[in-house]
């Protein structure tokens, strides 16, 4: 039985979403770099002991081995239940709610903020010309989901009601991208959200985050 290893890119947001859950719980882990430049993650080896589908991360913990970034989150905050930040609520009708923004996020929020965050900041770094028609259709659709994070926000701190949760960390490797790009005005222009978003970013793990992509950049 071997400790708890992330393989993945400091670059890609699925392995940022992993990675700050576990600092959030404040758990010692390996980080084993993969270069996607070089096509690591498409290479025989990955694809037959990590990942089929050649998709960064991979998480293991022992002998289990988990891809997809969301569904690894869920399981490191449910297993360290015990350590660190609890991201759930133990009730179960207030969990029940984090549940449903945590669904929100995968199936409301990511499509248009990953697009948004391809277009204007991946694509500067990779020396690639933005596309402002997609710019212009992504940033109106992230907005019609950012009207309904600020309605929720006027009633409750987080989006899963009083205190952080798995639900608010989800969303901090795309926001994290975005408000150093002109989608910033996305959510400054919406006070409730864009406290939410500040909190978030100042939280002591997201900064661990950082200190990581900095040593593995």
């Amino acid at each position: 039985m071997g400790g708890l290893k992330v393989y993945g890119s400091v670059i890609s947001t699925n392995t940022q979403r992993v990675v700050a859950c576990l600092f959030e719980k404040g758990l010692d882990f390996e980080f084993v770099p993969i270069n996607l430049d070089a096509d690591e993650h498409k290479k025989e080896y990955f694809l037959n002991n990590l990942n089929p589908f050649g998709q960064v991360p991979v998480f293991e913990d022992g002998d289990l081995k988990l891809f997809e970034s969301r569904g690894i989150t869920k399981y490191i905050t449910h297993e360290y239940g015990d350590k660190g930040t609890e991201l759930i609520e133990r009730d179960t009708k207030k969990n029940a709610i984090v549940g449903t923004w945590i669904e929100v996020e995968a199936h409301q929020f990511e499509s248009p903020a990953s697009k948004l965050a391809w277009e204007l900041a991946y694509k500067p770094i990779f020396g690639m010309t933005t596309d402002n028609a997609v710019v212009a259709a992504e940033s109106e659709e992230l907005g019609k989901v950012l009207d309904v994070y600020e309605k929720r926000l006027e009633k409750n701190k987080y989006l899963g009601g009083d205190t952080f949760t798995l639900a608010d960390l989800n969303h901090a490797p795309n926001l994290h991208f975005l408000v150093g790009t002109s989608a910033q005005d996305l959510f400054k222009s919406r006070p409730h959200v864009s406290a939410w978003c500040d909190e978030l970013l100042a939280r002591p793990s997201w900064k661990k985050v950082a200190e990581l992509q900095k040593a593995h950049a």
